[in-house]
């Protein structure tokens, strides 16, 4: 009405020009109306009417105002657009195009059209598209979305969607780089030590193909220890700056999903010329080091360039079979091979044991694997425990990391550093607060330095309940990536730099051509800019996204008759909010959500804590981040790959519930 009479609109404007204005973010519900979210966590109802102008999580400028003696927000303003690439099905409405963005928040279809060299009669209802975003109602004459479908990600039927679709939302490349004509070795200066006739071994998956380190232990009869660690060495085929480095710094790492992996690398670099395949002849970067019987390491690191030959490719569960049984059952080593396996487990003892007594060792948690069949469906998921054998190698590639970060330190002051700086500062207060109550032995100036904050979480490791440290996580800083050396808080670690996966980590290569300008004694020819942190960081997130993106897609798969099957599941709290708690399914690593309304019916008797990490209910405590307890799935959320669950134990009705029921019935 106030369109078709300009002297009405003008009254409005002038009318709306008087009300007052907020700032904050859509938040939509499933029922059409939303909450405006201010920044001081104020909430303002948006009616339906309203919520037709914007989309959850865009963040607007709104006209308050009194609607039917409530306070509701009309957005008039936007800031900031949610998104403008987005990824979303096809579907058609009255033969006309529209894309449903693939978000559990956005169920509105959105008018759209191909871009120009994309053929609308490939595009089909359901199939996988990514989109722009091209018009808002809040910045343009005509009051609608619109958007221009800019490329086909897969039909909709397609079992590999999950993938497909996975990498497309986050912009990652879904093949490795193309492969070259041929490889040659460059002339870098370096003379390469010939170690062929070591007993070098590896330990890895047994279908892994790019493997990266190879170790040789000498164990002495004083009871200390001399390592070898020797890593693939890609940057001696990859000049700094050419085509294939330029690629592999785009993608940063290589991308590990669910039944599939994507090399950072080609694959005839990373599976075969770099890969330290056995009884083959490989350049190598090489740290060797002693190591005294108590665990320490000492000053005499020393990097070099060689030639190896692995005598050993061995497998994580064979050599832990070996060690935890006295035997494997389809496999024993040779004497040469025994005794490297022997002297390695004893190094990563000491180290272990150092490290417990001195720096940090997180609690051991298995890995999930996806089993997949042909077709790509779902077959089962496996628990692996970290076993013996990747505790090894897990400790001579910390040993190796150590000796690169205070090599690098040293000799340049600068490299590729993982830090971690203990609490947020802005957090550290409160986190004394739950310290103080549960009468932890330690002063707020102890946890500003490496010891105190190392010495607290060794305390952590030694409590009963995992409640407390799941508490002090979220006042910790998180893990970071820098060119300068820092202190790792959360490893207990003074110094800390990773070198030994190069095939997978661009970050490693650059700390690779460092360390060889350590050894030749020639400048660097590629030193680490300000912006290689915040560039790994981005490529980390993103791939952790993916990961778990394709991991939710394939839970919903397994999971689909669970509800039906009123299967049991052991679950662990690891994070609760206002509404409810998340939990992780512990025999297959799904997460799930349990709203307040699942534990108890009346909403009056539950009160769920984020800032405490606690449910109560009827003013007791029931739960609290870390406890396990029994689960059932309620609800299988496929079009949003969402699980819902709800405890096994139900809370006894209350005599105001059962007086209510009554009179309902009656």
């Amino acid at each position: 009405m106030f369109q078709d009479n300009p002297l009405l609109a003008q009254l409005k404007k002038q009318i709306q020009e008087t009300l007052p204005k907020k700032e904050g973010n859509i938040k939509a519900t499933d029922r059409g109306f939303g909450f405006l979210e201010v920044d001081n966590k104020e909430s303002i109802f948006i009616p339906p009417t309203y919520m037709k102008n914007v989309m959850h999580g865009d963040r607007v400028v709104a006209v308050i105002r009194t609607e039917k003696e409530r306070e509701v927000a009309e957005p008039q303003e936007l800031v900031e657009q949610f998104f403008t690439r987005f990824i979303g099905r096809v579907k058609m409405i009255r033969d006309r195009l529209h894309v449903v963005p693939d978000h559990p928040q956005l169920k509105d279809a959105i008018k759209a059209r191909p871009v120009k060299g994309l053929n609308p009669e490939l595009l089909k209802e359901g199939d996988w598209v990514v989109a722009n975003l091209t018009r808002h109602p809040l910045t343009a004459d005509n009051k609608t979305f619109f958007c221009d479908i800019t490329e086909k990600v897969t039909d909709s039927g397609d079992k590999i969607a999950p993938w497909w679709v996975t990498l497309a939302r986050h912009n990652l490349p879904n093949a490795e780089p193309a492969p070259q004509e041929s490889w040659s070795m460059l002339e870098e200066g370096l003379e390469r030590q010939d170690l062929t006739e070591l007993p070098f071994i590896t330990i890895d998956g047994e279908s892994t193909k790019d493997m990266d380190d190879a170790i040789y232990t000498v164990q002495k009869e004083d009871g200390s220890f001399e390592i070898t660690i020797a890593i693939a060495d890609p940057t001696s085929y990859i000049s700094v700056g050419d085509k294939m480095d330029d690629e592999a710094r785009e993608r940063g790492f290589t991308i590990y999903l669910p039944g599939r992996n994507i090399p950072m690398l080609p694959r005839e670099l990373s599976d075969e010329l770099c890969s330290l395949l056995e009884n083959e002849k490989r350049p190598t970067l090489c740290c060797r080091v002693s190591v005294d019987q108590d665990g320490v390491i000492q000053d005499d690191i020393h990097f070099f360039a060689a030639w190896i030959k692995s005598q050993g490719r061995l497998a994580y569960n064979n050599v832990s079979d070996l060690l935890e049984n006295g035997q494997c059952e389809n496999w024993a080593p040779n004497d040469i091979i025994l005794e490297q396996i022997t002297a390695l487990k004893d190094f990563a003892n000491a180290r272990s044991n150092w490290r417990a007594n001195n720096a940090v060792v997180f609690p051991d948690r298995p890995d999930y694997r996806f089993e997949l069949s042909e077709d790509n469906d779902v077959v089962a998921i496996h628990t692996d425990p970290r076993r013996t054998a990747n505790r090894m190698i897990e400790e001579a590639m910390i040993t190796a990391n150590i000796c690169a970060g205070r090599a690098l330190k040293a000799k340049f002051g600068m490299g590729v550093f993982n830090y971690h700086n203990g609490f947020n500062p802005e957090k550290l207060d409160t986190a004394m607060e739950f310290l103080t109550k549960a009468e932890a032995p330690f002063e707020k100036e102890q946890l500003l330095t490496l010891d105190g904050f190392s010495a607290l979480r060794r305390w952590l490791n030694e409590q009963d309940s995992t409640y407390l440290d799941n508490r002090l996580r979220k006042f910790q800083a998180y893990s970071d990536v820098g060119n300068k050396p820092a202190a790792h808080y959360a490893m207990g670690l003074d110094v800390y730099a990773t070198w030994t996966s190069p095939i997978r980590k661009y970050g490693d290569m650059i700390n690779h051509r460092l360390l060889k300008a350590l050894i030749s004694g020639q400048t660097p020819s590629q030193t680490p800019d300000d912006n290689v942190g915040e560039e790994i960081a981005i490529h980390r997130r993103s791939h952790r996204m993916a990961e778990r993106d394709v991991a939710d897609w394939l839970y919903i798969r397994l999971l689909k008759d669970a509800v039906k099957n009123e299967t049991v599941f052991t679950a662990e709290i690891f994070d609760i909010n206002r509404a409810g708690m998340r939990v992780r399914l512990l025999e297959n690593g799904a997460a799930a959500f349990i709203p307040g309304s699942l534990i108890v019916d009346d909403k009056s008797r539950i009160e769920c804590s984020g800032e405490l990490g606690i449910i109560n209910i009827d003013k007791i405590q029931e739960y609290q981040l870390g406890d396990n307890f029994e689960v059932k799935l309620a609800e299988v959320r496929t079009a949003t790959r969402q699980l819902v669950a709800k405890p096994v134990k139900q809370f006894p009705v209350t005599e105001a519930e059962s007086e209510k029921d009554e009179a309902e019935k009656a």
